[in-house]
């Protein structure tokens, strides 16, 4: 459900942190027992959160870029494109695909709960789960981009994307310029996570 700037006004809902309670109890317990290493834990969760699953996204994104006909079978199915790719299962419900331009830019966020497309983003960083995200991100988006280091013109609108249980979405950012004949897997580096939620752009070859 898309949400525009910056006249709308949303309610939230927002859940107990009684599971975020009961994880850090249990990683606790295991920690005091011996059977945890917290700093092991850390790196795997950075992996599966920044790497391994991102570059699911970063490769439709960078072949979205090379290949108009993908591009185009994304739009119109992503759903079935990505399934065919095998990108599918918990969490990769249907996926919607929603494409920053000049003139919209798009962010995604889920008000209820952390809905979040796990076959091509990996787990979900901490701050998409967080009440203040969940709030602000319909409410204020260009603040809340500004905290992230993203300036849009003025004359750009930014367009929210309300995750739900039944749909996902995927943001695919502006290709850089100066990006000419590079090949997928060089152009998969220039695409970050963030920039597939909209919290970010994708980065300027060196």
């Amino acid at each position: 459900m898309p949400h525009d700037s910056p006249d709308h006004d949303h309610p939230h809902s927002l859940l107990p942190p009684a599971p975020a309670l009961r994880v850090k109890a249990l990683e606790t317990l295991l920690t005091q027992k011996g059977l945890v290493d917290p700093a092991a834990l850390d790196v795997i969760i950075d992996t599966y959160e920044n790497w391994i699953g991102p570059r699911n996204g970063a490769r439709v994104v960078a072949r979205a870029w090379s290949d108009p006909s993908f591009a185009k079978a994304l739009r119109e199915d992503a759903t079935a494109v990505l399934d065919e790719m095998g990108y599918f299962g918990r969490q990769g419900e249907h996926m919607v695909i929603v494409e920053n331009t000049p003139q919209t830019h798009n962010m995604v966020v889920c008000t209820l709960c952390s809905c979040y497309p796990w076959p091509l983003l990996g787990i979900p960083p901490g701050w998409y789960k967080s009440d203040a995200y969940r709030a602000r991100a319909v409410r204020e988006p260009r603040a809340v981009l500004a905290d992230f280091g993203v300036t849009l013109p003025a004359g750009t609108a930014v367009r929210v994307w309300d995750s739900t249980a039944e749909v996902r979405y995927l943001v695919l950012p502006m290709r850089p310029d100066g990006t000419e004949g590079l090949s997928e897997d060089a152009l998969m580096d220039l695409v970050t996570r963030d920039s597939m939620i909209g919290t970010g752009l994708a980065k300027v070859p060196a």
